[in-house]
């Protein structure tokens, strides 16, 4: 290849302003304007880079994001860039550009005598080869060798990344001729406008393709467009990249920047959706087709008209359509010597001065080893060449279409597949759409704004490109290597390979090959897979379909997807409104579910601390501040059939003014959460969920509200951090909630367990709910946040009285677990139903649909070994079982567990230990002395009953 740079020319370098780089240890020269892989090709670097399994030398191919072989590692003045693709980075000064999965050099890769070994290495070789004597042998050498790229072990944070949030009418995705024409015709009609386009100048195809609109040369006709955008008030983004179209029409995009700051996340919800995303010349197939020298006819006329290159003096374009013509006829006016071979018979009536034209011939092998050399003909003839261009037609760019669930057409007229039904509130326009011709692109982006768009709509007034493109598909059992997927060296024989052992579905041939799954997800290779394919299998292409298409389309840095949430902000501890309080009060906290939160109170040690409030608060009145507790209304017509789905239980018969405990279930039927379910009216429920689930759990509200209810039916709204929640329990509870003077009496005929009133405190309205997580008679009382502070200093006041304590969660712990009550995630795990925790009503009971209902009755959850919520208790004077701890049985002579202990605590008011456990058939058991093992010590515990403290339920009426 002997690819160089051109005395003139070149719109996008500056040649007043060059620069230098290295590149595998090489000087590269280069101007502003370049990118990696322009200067590259300037200073006539053929090999780049080494494929990934083979390591056989590659070469550039391509322009842009497309491109499957020039992949670089990059360090320069702000950090190290990893696999970056050489095609879309800018060429800065003074950076140093690496090839990857090379070893020491993409020129002298010692790696390369792989290649001799690949016909031992076919595709799937790994689930068939290296089993003996044992894969671990292996794995470490193979491991080491794959993957591409090297990580910086001395990389240190980045700047954190902006994210922003964005709606606008329009979002144009592709500012070539079809998204600028939609942008102006937007704008032009009062919409707000967000144009996107992945290079740095807009004006796609026209900026290095001959094109006239409205009388002006194309390239200054979008210049003119995009400054007016500008003007205007619309917001244009370069170098930003559409890389995913998620539900309700939202659109992600990564924009890069080229002063060193890191790539910034945007959220756009627009009204309409124009995409405009173009379409990728494919590879032409013929033997040894992956040499460096062998490129894109639309990427040589780029490096040309963009960068002043000239990728060759002796070239040859292997095409089956018209558009490599006008790279042909370019390259051969800047002083090249052109040969285009055109599989048609009546090619070339395109060709410019100095194009010889072979038609109705096909390249049949191109010649050369580290470098093509030459091509050898269908008919034998044999042409030398130091570059090698190809056009094998144009695949669409559908990804954006296709992710927002788009169905795809095949189009014989084009070779291609493309858009099928429309989609409602999105438009696609241009090559991306089918179109060919100026005029045609030109109106499809005025077409493509539905009833954002306005008239007129701009004009080609020069010459109309046209297409002709016929058929060139690999074909099966082919000479030579005929290379599919250059990146993951997927070859013809490969997909044949696939056929012959029954992957014939196109995903199965993604696994089994590896093709379209590299870092480029197969944008050059997947219809030339698909197509020999269907050969193979005497299917249309059509009946084959395609893959799925996933975002990203292009590769995201992480950091730009975490943005702020790195650090202490990656799970931003929550804060309790009194925090200043409790610690003034010498309150020690630990992060309980996300929540920084008093563990226990006091200067002394921790275990003493910790049983002394326990004690006390079973001996007069404790003070617990309970407000993460979940607070999430639900509210509206329907709000009752909506908790009767969300609950096991049935709580639309729950009276107003009442609360009842309930579960609710994953869709597995698992206990996802438990909780108490307030009743205010007959339209408006409280969730009062588990401290660490409020968020998942209004999550799941919301993703169940909309998939079965409108809003008009239920609404939901978190107001957990409105309120505080402050907690009164114990046998004194009563006497100090009287002494708050709340306006609402607390005996038990006004406000009974499981009922709520209303109340007031210094002019605020209180909500007083009677319930117990402690098993003794207990007021939880929620104010809002702002108020709280002076409620808690009025309880403390009135509680010295009667002896008060202040309780931490640790303290708060051991009440709970003298009583059986559980905790979700600590009692339960993901296998445990609520028939496991001896809440087995509402499934035989229940006749209406709730969530997780059919789960309940598999055969798994009708298993009798099913691990069953239990106490242990241990022998009088023993230490409290480990929490954690197994239960163990022998069988066969081994040790197998029966389950485990969940909770376990010295309990100071029963002065012994006590423990909750998860045990194979447990609550058949009861009386049971079984083994308990921990770190090899063996003990023995009697199963007992959950509930070790008042079962009979007095101490919650004391």
């Amino acid at each position: 290849m002997s690819a160089f740079r051109l005395a003139n020319g070149g719109s996008d370098i500056d040649r007043a302003r060059p620069l230098t780089f290295t590149f595998d240890g090489m000087r590269i020269d280069g101007f502003a304007g370049d990118t990696i892989a322009s200067a590259l090709l300037a200073s006539g670097q053929a090999i780049v880079g080494r494929s990934f399994k083979y390591h056989r030398p590659r070469g550039i191919w391509g322009s842009g994001v497309e491109e499957p072989n020039a992949l670089v590692d990059i360090e320069g003045a702000h950090g190290r860039v990893p696999n970056a693709r050489a095609t879309t980075v800018p060429a800065s000064d003074g950076i140093v550009v690496k090839s990857v999965n090379s070893s020491p050099t993409a020129l002298a890769d010692r790696n390369a005598v792989l290649d001799r070994f690949a016909r031992f290495l076919p595709a799937a070789f790994y689930y068939k080869t290296f089993m003996w004597p044992d894969w671990h042998l292996f794995e470490p050498r193979i491991r080491a060798m794959a993957g591409l790229g090297v990580v910086d072990r001395d990389w240190t944070p980045r700047p954190v990344a902006d994210q922003i949030n964005h709606h606008c009418d329009v979002l144009m995705v592709g500012a070539g001729p079809a998204g600028l024409a939609a942008a102006a015709g937007a704008a032009a009609a009062g919409h707000s406008v967000v144009l996107v386009d992945d290079r740095t100048h807009p004006g796609g195809s026209l900026c290095h393709r001959a094109g006239e609109v409205d009388g002006i040369e194309g390239a200054e006709w979008a210049e003119a467009v995009v400054a007016k955008l500008k003007s205007g008030g619309q917001l244009v983004l370069t170098e930003t990249t559409a890389f995913g179209l998620y539900d309700h029409n939202l659109v992600a995009l990564n924009q890069q920047h080229s002063d060193g700051r890191p790539d910034t996340l945007w959220r756009v919800r627009p009204r309409r959706i124009v995409l405009a995303t173009g379409a990728i010349e494919r590879p032409v197939p013929f033997a040894n087709n992956d040499l460096p020298g062998i490129l894109s006819a639309d990427a040589s006329l780029a490096y040309l008209r963009r960068h002043g290159v000239l990728v060759g003096r002796e070239i040859v374009v292997a095409t089956n359509n018209d558009s490599a013509y006008e790279p042909a006829s370019a390259l051969a006016a800047a002083g090249a010597s052109v040969t285009v071979v055109d599989c048609r018979r009546d090619g070339g009536a395109q060709a410019g001065t100095g194009v010889r034209v072979l038609a109705g011939r096909m390249v049949a092998m191109a010649r050369g080893r580290n470098a093509v050399q030459g091509v050898l003909l269908d008919d034998g003839t044999a042409l030398a060449a130091d570059c090698v261009l190809v056009s094998g037609g144009w695949t669409p760019t559908v990804h954006l279409f296709s992710q927002a669930k788009g169905k795809l057409a095949w189009s014989d007229q084009l070779a291609a597949f493309i858009p099928g039904e429309s989609i409602d509130g999105i438009g696609v326009a241009g090559a991306m759409a089918g179109t060919v011709p100026l005029s045609e692109t030109l109106a499809s982006g005025a077409a493509a704004l539905g009833p954002f768009g306005s008239s007129p709509v701009p004009r080609s007034t020069g010459a109309e490109p046209t297409l002709g493109v016929v058929s060139l598909w690999p074909k099966p059992k082919a000479k030579g290597r005929v290379w599919i997927d250059y990146q993951s060296d997927v070859t013809a024989k490969d997909v044949e390979l696939a056929a012959r052992e029954n992957f014939v579905s196109v995903e199965h041939l993604k696994r089994y090959t590896t093709l379209g799954m590299a870092t480029d997800q197969g944008k050059t290779s997947n219809l030339n897979g698909l197509a020999l394919l269907a050969n193979v299998t005497g299917r249309a292409i059509a009946e084959v379909g395609t893959t799925t298409y996933r975002p990203p389309f292009t590769p995201v840095p992480f950091a730009s997807l975490a943005g702020a949430r790195r650090g202490s902000m990656h799970a931003p501890v929550r804060r309790l409104p009194l925090e200043a309080n409790h610690r003034a009060a010498r309150g020690v906290f630990q992060e309980y579910g996300g929540w920084l939160r008093p563990a226990y109170y006091g200067n002394g040690e921790a275990r003493a601390s910790i049983q002394e409030e326990a004690r006390r608060a079973r001996q007069s009145v404790a003070l617990f501040d309970g407000s993460t507790l979940g607070k999430i209304e639900v509210i509206g017509p329907r709000a009752a059939e909506f908790v009767d789905f969300i609950y096991y239980n049935t709580m639309s018969t729950l009276k107003p003014g009442h609360c009842r405990y309930g579960f609710m279930l994953s869709e597995n039927g698992v206990v996802f959460d438990d909780g108490v379910l307030v009743r205010l009216d007959e339209h408006r429920f409280i969730v009062s969920c588990s401290s660490s689930h409020v968020a998942s759990v209004h999550a799941r509200l919301e993703e169940w509200r909309q998939d079965r209810f409108g809003r008009d039916a239920v609404y939901i709204h978190n107001a957990t951090a409105q309120y505080a929640t402050l907690t009164v329990s114990g046998p004194n509870a009563r006497g100090l909630v009287e002494a708050l003077d709340l306006g609402a009496a607390p005996d038990d005929a006004s406000l009974p367990h499981m009922a709520v009133a209303a109340g007031r405190f210094a002019g605020d309205e209180v909500r007083i709910t009677r319930v117990s997580f402690t098993g003794d008679r207990s007021y939880e009382i929620s104010i809002r946040a702002d108020r709280a502070e002076a409620l808690w200093t009025r309880m403390q006041q009135e509680g010295r009285a009667f002896d008060a304590v202040l309780l931490g969660l640790e303290s708060l712990m051991i009440l709970r677990a003298e009583k059986g009550y559980i905790v979700i995630g600590k009692d339960t795990d993901g296998n445990v139903m609520p028939h496991d925790l001896g809440v087995a009503g509402p499934r035989t009971k229940r006749a209406g649909e709730y969530v997780g209902r059919r789960s309940l009755f598999t055969e798994a959850a009708n298993r009798t070994d099913r691990n069953q919520l239990v106490g242990l208790a241990v022998r009088e004077g023993e230490a409290p079982l480990a929490t954690g701890a197994h239960g163990v049985e022998k069988s066969q002579g081994r040790l197998r567990s029966i389950g485990f202990v969940t909770s376990s605590y010295q309990s100071p008011t029963l002065g012994r230990p006590v423990a909750l456990a998860l045990i194979e058939r447990g609550a058949a058991r009861h009386g049971e002395t079984i083994d308990v093992q921990h770190l090899g010590v063996m003990r023995q515990a009697t199963i007992v009953p959950p509930c070790a403290f008042d079962p009979e339920g007095r101490r919650l009426h004391a």
